[in-house]
């Protein structure tokens, strides 16, 4: 099991990466933190982290480091690119990659980390913005028991719902079932919201009579609600859930397995980005049905 005094290196301190490092140093793990620009890490390095001017030299200095980075691409360029964790990391690191990404890199960062006897652990987490804050998130984990048994204290600090699923990559498939289940509830609520108004309801009062009901959900009681008050903030970015939904429904064709619900949605929000809301939170997808 880690120590309290275990080094934890975090790289990718964004809407919900943020909230994450700021849980584990409030329970008195050192900190350090790697991002391209310094000015996104104020407010961990004001509360006491380490500032690291390059993944190499945080990878040699932590005794487990938690990535949370935006694409794929980004977590190859973390893990397998020059100055990467994997040619820099020491024997025994463990090496925790949240961000939602592909299963098959999930399983080639294992293999390689096993070849260098570091513990390598895929665990995307679900629950937005108020599930980091709250430290309530829902942990997906893929890899060996023995890895998770050890990170376990780490993930109790930031998340409820925390479940090993599997091996390498098993973390990521779980997640995309996550994504796929998200992709039509949000279409649900949308056409939910506007039949509620073009029938003359307050859709405030349908929602308070719906919510906690069989149609219940995290995007009905949580995002519903931004949508009524014209609150498109991110907690989670339209185009990182596009992300996500690319690569769920690569993996599903990849299976060969149908997925209408996601190739509708999918569609959907392609069309809301191109519309400029990539930057928007996924509640703004209710501006396609206004």
């Amino acid at each position: 099991m880690l120590s309290i005094n275990a080094k934890i290196g975090f790289i990718g301190t964004g809407v919900m990466g943020k909230s994450m490092a700021v849980h584990l140093q409030n329970a008195g793990y050192p900190i350090s933190v790697y991002t391209r620009t310094k000015e996104k890490a104020k407010d961990l390095l004001d509360n006491g982290a380490s500032w690291k001017a390059s993944i190499a030299e945080l990878a040699q200095t932590t005794d487990v480091i938690i990535t949370m980075v935006g694409y794929p691409s980004d977590v190859e360029e973390v893990y397998f690119g020059e100055g990467g964790i994997l040619e820099n990391a020491k024997a025994g690191t463990y090496i925790v990659d949240m961000t939602t990404s592909k299963p098959s890199l999930a399983i080639e960062i294992y293999k390689q980390a096993q070849k260098k006897n570091i513990h390598a652990m895929d665990a995307p987490v679900s629950g937005g913005d108020v599930g980091a804050k709250n430290g309530t998130l829902a942990i997906m984990a893929g890899g060996d028991q023995e890895t998770f048994d050890s990170v376990l204290p780490l993930f109790d600090i930031i998340g409820e719902n925390i479940i090993r699923q599997g091996g390498a990559g098993a973390g990521q498939h779980t997640k995309l079932a996550n994504q796929i289940t998200i992709a039509s509830n949000m279409v649900g609520v949308c056409e939910a919201i506007s039949y509620a108004r073009k029938s003359g309801l307050d859709p405030s009062r349908v929602l308070d009579s719906i919510a906690t009901g069989a149609a219940s959900s995290f995007s009905l009681s949580k995002l519903a609600p931004r949508m009524l008050e014209g609150d498109y903030a991110p907690g989670f970015y339209v185009k990182h859930f596009i992300k996500d939904m690319t690569i769920a429904l690569e993996s599903a064709q990849e299976m060969g397995l149908s997925t209408p619900g996601l190739s509708l949605s999918l569609d959907l929000y392609k069309e809301l980005a191109e519309q400029g809301e990539n930057d928007s939170g996924t509640q703004a997808l209710i501006k396609l049905f206004a």
